[in-house]
C-alpha cells in the first residue's frame, strides 16, 4: 500500500448505514473510522487526525447540525459532509451554516460520495505541499554557498552537479563544521525532486527511544504518551529527499529497520502492522570515522554499503588553507549586511591572524569568528583585537596529527599537509613565538621562516622579536 491519508470519520446512529458507507470507501482504498453518536465522534476527534467527517443530519442525542457546530468551533479547518433524507433548500442552507462543505440527499449514488471524499483528499495533499513549501521558503541551498577556490572544492561542486539529478543514495563524510548540510541541501535543490519536501533529521539530537517514532511514525497507544496516530518524517518526505545527519549515532536495531526501508521504501509505524511505502531519496552524513565505527561494531557494515552508493568526503579547512581568506571575505560581506555595519575589509594584521590559525572547528568556526568580529569592531576595518586569541581553540588540536592517505593525494602533498599541521600546531603552542617554536622543533628561526613561507603559514609576528635573536642561531640548520 502507498502512503496513506488520515481516516474518514463516519457518524451515523444506524449500523447498516455505517457499514454501507464504510464498504464504499474502503473499496476505494480509504481508511475509515465510525461513531454511532455525535458525542462519541467528538471524543474521537480529540484523539486522532481525520481527513474529513461524514455525518447524518438526524442522530440519537445531539443532532448532526449541533454536532457540526461544535466540531467547527474546535476544528474549523476540518471538512465535513452532511447526509440528509430531506434534501430541501432550507435544510441545505442550515447544513452549510453549521459548517458542512456540502450535503447529499438520500438516496445517493456511491459516485457522489466518492467525488466529495476525493475533493477532500486532494485538498489534504495540497495543504501538505503548501506547508512543506512554506517551511522551505527560507532554506534554499545553492551551489554558490559552497565557497572555495581550492582544487578539491572545484571537484566537489562538479561532483554535486553530476550526482544531483540522479536518485543515487549519498553518504557525506567530514568533520563537524565542514559543510555537510550544505552539500545535502545542494544535492536536493539541483535534483528532479526539488519541488517536493526536503526533510532533515539529526540522529544525534533525538533520544534513541524517540528516533524510530520520529522517522517512521507511530500508531495510537504504541507507547506511553502516544495519544494519537502520528505520521513519520519519511512520509513527510514522500516524493522528495530525506537527510539523516550524524547517522553513525543511530542505534543498531534502528539501523536494521533503516536497512529494510532502503531496500524498497517500505516500513511500518511503531506499534503498527500495516506496511506502508514511500518514494524518497536518502542522503546520510556523519562526522565520525565510519570505518572505526564499523570495526567497533557500532555501525552495520551492510548499511554502510547500502548508503555508500556515492561518497562525498569534505576536506577540513586546514587542508585547504588557501580558502580561509576567501571564506572570511564571504562571511564579512554577509554579516556586514545582516548586522548593518559598513565594514568592508580586514586589516593586514587581522588577515595574518586568520591564516595562522589551525581552524579545528572548520568553516563553522570561521563563520562564528567573523560574526563576532563584526559585532565587536568599531573601526572601518576588522582589527586583530576583534578576533579571538584562539588559546582555547588551539587546545582542541591533537598533540601530533597523524598522516593519513586522503583521496588521490600524492606523497608530496600528504607530507606537505602533515608538515603544515605540525608547524602550525607548534606555533600555536608557543603563542606564535618564532624563537620558542624553532627551539622546540630543533631548527633555526631562519629555517622555520623558510618553511612557513613555503607552506603559506602567516603569524603576524613582530619583526623586532625576530631581530632580537642571536645571529649565530639563524645560521644553524
Amino acid at each position: 500500500m502507498s502512503i496513506s491519508l488520515p481516516p474518514v470519520l463516519i457518524v451515523d446512529d444506524e449500523k447498516n448505514m455505517r457499514l454501507s458507507l464504510k464498504t464504499v470507501l474502503t473499496d476505494e482504498g480509504y481508511s475509515v473510522r465510525a461513531a454511532e453518536s455525535a458525542e462519541e465522534a467528538l471524543t474521537m476527534l480529540g484523539q486522532d487526525d481525520f481527513l474529513m467527517v461524514i455525518t447524518d443530519a438526524r442522530l440519537g442525542g445531539m443532532s448532526g447540525y449541533e454536532f457540526l457546530g461544535k466540531m467547527h468551533s474546535r476544528w474549523p479547518d476540518l471538512p465535513s459532509l452532511m447526509i440528509t433524507a430531506y434534501a430541501t433548500p432550507k435544510l441545505a442552507v442550515e447544513a452549510i451554516k453549521a459548517g458542512a462543505m456540502d450535503y447529499l440527499g438520500k438516496p445517493f449514488a456511491p459516485e457522489e460520495l466518492l467525488h466529495a471524499v476525493s475533493k477532500c483528499a486532494e485538498r489534504h495533499r495540497l495543504l501538505n505541499q503548501n506547508a512543506a513549501l512554506r517551511a522551505r521558503a527560507h532554506e534554499t541551498y545553492q551551489l554558490e554557498q559552497i565557497v572555495g577556490d581550492s582544487p578539491r572544492m572545484h571537484e566537489l561542486r562538479q561532483m554535486i552537479q553530476t550526482v544531483a539529478p540522479t536518485d543515487a543514495r549519498v553518504l557525506v563524510l567530514g568533520e563537524s563544521g565542514t559543510g555537510k548540510e550544505l552539500v545535502a541541501g545542494a544535492l536536493h535543490c539541483l535534483s528532479n525532486r526539488h519541488k517536493a519536501s526536503y526533510v532533515r533529521i539529526n540522529c544525534a539530537a533525538i533520544p534513541e527511544t524517540l528516533l524510530e517514532s520520529e522517522l517512521f511514525g507511530h500508531e495510537k497507544g504504541a507507547f506511553t504518551g502516544a495519544l494519537k496516530q502520528k505520521a513519520g518524517r519519511v512520509e513527510e518526505a514522500h516524493g522528495g529527499t530525506i537527510f539523516l545527519d550524524e547517522i553513525a549515532d543511530m542505534s543498531r536495531p534502528l539501523q536494521a529497520k533503516l536497512l529494510r526501508f532502503l531496500e524498497d521504501g517500505s516500513f511500518t509505524r511503531v506499534g503498527g502492522t500495516q506496511e506502508l511505502r514511500v518514494d524518497v531519496r536518502l542522503i546520510a552524513a556523519t562526522n565520525r570515522d565510519i570505518i572505526d565505527a564499523i570495526q567497533q561494531n557500532e555501525f552495520r557494515e551492510d548499511l554502510f554499503h547500502r548508503l555508500n552508493v556515492v561518497q562525498f568526503r569534505l576536506p577540513p579547512l586546514r587542508e585547504r588553507s588557501q580558502d580561509v581568506l576567501i571564506l572570511a571575505e564571504h562571511f564579512l560581506r554577509h554579516f556586514s549586511h545582516t548586522i548593518k555595519k559598513p565594514i568592508k575589509k580586514f586589516s593586514k594584521a587581522a588577515l595574518q591572524k586568520l591564516t595562522s590559525h589551525h581552524w579545528p572547528g572548520n568553516v563553522r568556526e570561521l563563520r562564528n569568528v567573523i560574526e563576532r568580529a563584526l559585532i565587536l569592531e568599531t573601526t572601518a576595518e576588522v582589527q586583530p583585537v576583534s578576533l579571538p586569541d584562539f588559546e582555547v581553540e588551539a587546545g582542541l588540536r591533537k598533540s601530533a596529527p597523524a598522516p593519513r592517505v586522503i583521496g588521490n593525494q600524492s606523497l608530496d602533498e600528504m607530507m606537505a599537509g602533515f608538515e603544515r599541521d605540525l608547524v602550525s600546531h607548534v606555533l600555536e603552542q608557543n603563542h606564535y613565538s618564532l624563537t620558542k617554536s624553532a627551539e622546540q622543533l630543533k631548527i633555526s628561526r631562519h629555517a622555520l621562516r623558510y618553511r612557513m613561507q613555503r607552506l603559506n603559514i602567516n603569524t603576524g609576528t613582530d619583526t623586532e622579536e625576530e631581530s632580537a635573536a642571536p645571529n649565530g642561531k639563524d645560521m644553524a640548520s
